[in-house]
């Protein structure tokens, strides 16, 4: 078989797209890197006129302290995406081929112009409010659709991979740093590990959401992994309270979106009783709120120190007496925020 042009593209990968009918033998092929993830090579490729993308995982992540996870997490991420697609299909982008020996696929490539990202929008002070509420209630169906199910919880019993990309790196990591709270942390991890309840994304992250003009769409699911949903609720709320020190000048509009996504979600899930679930994500909140600056991922925009002192003031009491309700971490903040 001729071999294709590959245009920068690994040439393996430029025959598996041949093999998988997205490009013709010896078409050429334009692939320009796309930026912004640590865990995966990602290129917008073009071939026969046709524009995807296409998304391969590394085994060793892009941020300073060693930080390895196993690269068949590209197979629970296309899992993710299927099986969010028969829940809310505008809110994920298509699959269009699946390549298993190199843990890769190729999806549909959506245009900034049309889907631009939250974490962009957010950057400038867009802080849309009814966006964020339909985040909740995106994360929320998911949830809810997949809680209770034996099939699903078979297909992602990913504890291994969420436990070396997700709790260890951030939770772990973060106990490290803090010995006076390592003992909870850890305890955390554990019992985050422990519950199976749901089929939870893992990295519900702004950077990883697309505004787009039928709603939110998600990316990025290698993280996924039937467990505690809370943890999908936290980890994005987390995003929000941290947009404060980014840009300061919209901190109100951030708050306000942590309240819409926070109610939304809680509004909307059936599965279990809203009042539980809330409580295990303000346990998770303030812990996650510390490793990102203290974990092995720490948000790029947190650099100054007086930032990270109030992060740590605000995060540091409310692990070693976890609150009941997220909006009494919103009101902390808000008040080392006013201080």
């Amino acid at each position: 078989m001729e071999e294709p042009l590959s245009g920068g593209l690994d040439p393996a990968l430029a025959r598996w797209l041949v093999e998988a009918g997205l490009a013709s033998a010896g078409t050429a092929i334009d692939a320009a890197p796309l930026t912004g993830g640590v865990a995966s090579d990602i290129w917008r490729v073009t071939a026969d006129g046709r524009t995807f993308a296409v998304k391969r995982a590394l085994g060793r992540l892009r941020v300073a302290r060693t930080w390895e996870a196993p690269v068949s997490r590209s197979g629970s991420e296309v899992a993710w995406l299927e099986e969010a697609a028969r829940v809310v299909p505008d809110a994920v982008p298509r699959v269009l081929a699946v390549a298993p020996q190199a843990n890769a696929f190729a999806m549909d490539f959506l245009d900034p112009q049309s889907h631009p990202v939250w974490k962009a929008e957010l950057r400038v002070g867009r802080a849309d409010p009814a966006f964020a509420a339909i985040v909740g209630r995106t994360i929320a169906a998911v949830h809810d659709a997949t809680a209770g199910r034996a099939d699903v919880a078979a297909r992602f019993a990913n504890d291994a991979v969420f436990h070396a990309i997700r709790l260890e790196p951030y939770l772990e990591a973060a106990a490290e740093a803090h010995p006076s709270v390592a003992p909870l942390l850890r305890t955390l991890s554990a019992e985050t590990l422990a519950r199976h309840a749901a089929l939870v994304h893992g990295d519900v992250s702004p950077k990883n959401i697309l505004c787009g003009p039928k709603g939110p769409v998600l990316l990025d699911a290698e993280c996924a992994w039937y467990g505690d949903p809370a943890f999908d609720l936290a980890f994005c709320l987390n995003h929000l309270l941290l947009k404060c020190l980014w840009n300061p000048a919209a901190r109100d509009g951030y708050l306000v979106s942590f309240d819409a996504l926070a109610e939304s979600y809680l509004a909307a899930i059936r599965h279990e009783a809203r009042d539980a679930l809330e409580m295990r994500a303000a346990r998770l909140l303030p812990g996650l709120f510390l490793a990102r600056v203290d974990g092995k991922s720490p948000v790029e925009y947190v650099t100054e120190e007086a930032d990270k002192a109030r992060v740590r003031r605000t995060a540091l009491p409310m692990i070693a007496a976890p609150p009941l309700r997220l909006s009494t971490i919103r009101q902390e903040w808000s008040e080392e925020l006013s201080g």
